[in-house]
């Protein structure tokens, strides 16, 4: 059975196991509209380079085993040397507790499903669930749909919380391919900051299907980063879109690192609703063997004296696939408007490939806006400059590559996840040199 007819065929079941029903009726109606949309195809403009049909023909599991044996071993390994920050981890959909640390004070934590049933958050809810989330994608309908699993975090006016929190979704024990739809929901309020690392992680020899959905909304003069760390192992599929509206004086950043799983579909949407916004995209993909790492980014301007930067890296291996979509809107009000867009290729092997398709949309006239992107192969000058003084010719590749996404980690204020990327880097250009 396609995995699209299992999406129909479940749902009145999924129902079932909820809680929380007064979303009943929102639900089957995104399940109606991801009818009428589908899955999109290679015909579809934006999956034009991404093929899923790997993905969509596997059956899976809708309702996921709770029990697993997860060891405090195994999750310290995925750790960053994070001692001092807060994390949270979900073992098949579920909040455990026991293998987290949460520290919170002064803010609202909660697992999606359980604010989904809390009344004291109904209108917070109400007034920014779902408001930001695309409405004519058939993956946030098929999301909204089904939607169980993931997070609420409010962080209140003026409260800066210090400790990055990284969330760790796992996957494991079990013995069918599986699918989750996670949500999560942040809200920034005046003057706070925060600072949150998502990654997943597949434990099982069987597929996992991750269909996730983040609304972030930053109110004046708040600052909130995201990053998203990517190495999962090759039977994990993920499909991500995330949504971040500003309002004026705010900070916003999403960085994706992106250095594992099968087939990798990264949309980022920024939206600008203030001035003197500043809004941050970095990426770094290295990946190999026949993965696909595809970033589809959107900046829309849309009021005055506000500035965008996007910066992604890409290193492909083997019959590695990368796609780099970026789109810039600049509204006919935004004047002033500052946006910087590029994205850079080093193809390390002949059957690696790029395609990579920047875009920008003016309609105000007095504006600073750029673009490019590069696709090349390391320069054979410098890597000869490098072995003529000793250096093997992988540890040479490995400081040219190092040096050219060097520049995508500067903002980066978290040592350990800069130590993280930097050690993913060189592990997976097979060397064991310390940058």
């Amino acid at each position: 059975m396609s995995l699209n007819e299992q999406i129909l065929n479940n749902h009145s079941e999924f129902l079932g196991t909820l809680r929380h029903r007064f979303l009943d009726e929102t639900r089957v109606e995104a399940l109606r509209k991801f009818a009428e949309l589908s899955f999109p195809t290679k015909k579809d403009e934006e999956y034009k380079y991404t093929n899923i049909k790997e993905i969509i023909e596997k059956d899976y599991n809708f309702f996921p085993k709770e029990s697993h044996n997860i060891t405090k071993e195994q999750l310290d390994e995925l750790h960053l040397g994070e001692e001092h920050f807060d994390w949270i981890v979900f073992v098949n959909g579920q909040l455990h507790k026991e293998l987290s640390k949460i520290s919170i004070e002064n803010a609202e934590f909660l697992s999606f499903n359980y604010a989904l049933n809390d009344e004291n958050h109904k209108d917070v809810f109400d007034t920014y669930f779902n408001t930001i989330a695309a409405k004519d994608l058939a993956f946030t309908n098929l999301n909204q749909a089904y939607c169980k699993y993931g997070f609420f975090l409010k962080v209140p006016k003026n409260v800066v919380i210090e400790k990055p929190i990284h969330v760790f979704y796992l996957s494991q024990n079990q013995e069918e391919n599986t699918f989750y739809n996670t949500r999560n929901l942040l809200i920034v309020e005046d003057g706070a900051k925060v600072e949150v690392i998502e990654s997943h992680h597949n434990f099982d020899e069987t597929y996992v299907f991750t269909n996730s959905v983040t609304e972030i909304f930053t109110s004046p003069n708040a600052k909130a980063d995201w990053h998203k760390l990517q190495n999962d192992s090759d039977t994990s599929y993920l499909v991500d879109h995330t949504f971040a509206k500003q309002e004026r004086d705010s900070l916003t950043t999403v960085n994706t690192f992106s250095f594992g799983g099968k087939i990798v579909r990264n949309n980022l949407d920024f939206i600008q609703n203030g001035s003197n916004i500043n809004s941050f995209m970095n990426g770094i993909t290295l990946i190999g063997k026949d993965q696909l790492v595809d970033h589809h980014t959107a900046v829309h301007h849309n009021q005055p004296n506000c500035e965008s930067y996007q910066n992604y890296k890409g290193i492909f291996k083997d019959k590695s696939h990368g796609v780099f979509n970026g789109k810039v809107f600049v509204d006919k009000i935004a004047q002033k408007t500052n946006a910087y867009q590029q994205n850079n290729n080093v193809l390390l092997s002949e059957g690696a490939t790029i395609d990579t398709k920047p875009q920008l949309e003016i309609f105000a006239d007095d504006v600073k806006c750029s673009h490019g992107c590069t696709v090349g192969q390391l320069n054979e000058d410098a890597l000869f400059y490098l072995r003529a003084r000793g250096i093997s010719k992988k540890e040479a590749q490995a400081l040219l590559l190092f040096a050219f996404a060097n520049d995508a980690m500067q903002n980066i204020d978290i040592e350990p996840l800069k130590e993280k990327i930097s050690k993913l880097l060189t592990e997976k250009l097979e060397v064991s040199i310390e940058f």
